[in-house]
């Protein structure tokens, strides 16, 4: 506690114990959303053809299906993450609650849109 300012200890400001974990979660984020990226432009690339039979087909099939969704996960979660430290960071009043629970229903929701729409294609053949 030596470490601490006098102005610190007199408001009782410290550590949240909670940083560690947001950025070792956030760089876990970062690495799979540069390889689940690197493999959708790879596959992307080897495709005959960009038209929609060609993406529904490729998207019909598990190893196309399973690392989108994974892609999905990774990326709304980081963007969740990241999103999150700038509310924290810059609102300083009770709008940050506001801010946070709407963030919080807006990945989640956007998210199991994504999520169904890839699950839809895979399991049907069809478009969402």
């Amino acid at each position: 506690m030596a470490n601490r300012t006098a102005l610190g200890r007199v408001r009782g400001l410290g550590s949240a114990k909670e940083g560690a974990h947001h950025w070792i979660n956030q760089r876990i984020t970062s690495a799979s959303n540069l390889v689940l990226m690197l493999w959708l432009v790879i596959s992307l690339a080897r495709l005959p053809g960009y038209d929609f039979d060609s993406i529904t087909r490729w998207l019909h099939s598990p190893w196309a299906a399973i690392p989108m969704v994974l892609l999905v996960v990774s990326v709304f979660y980081h963007f969740r993450l990241g999103l999150q430290v700038v509310i924290e960071d810059y609102q300083h009043d009770e709008s940050r609650f506001v801010l946070l629970l709407l963030l919080n229903f807006f990945t989640v929701g956007a998210a199991a849109i994504a999520i169904f729409s890839v699950l839809k294609i895979a399991f049907t053949g069809t478009p969402a």
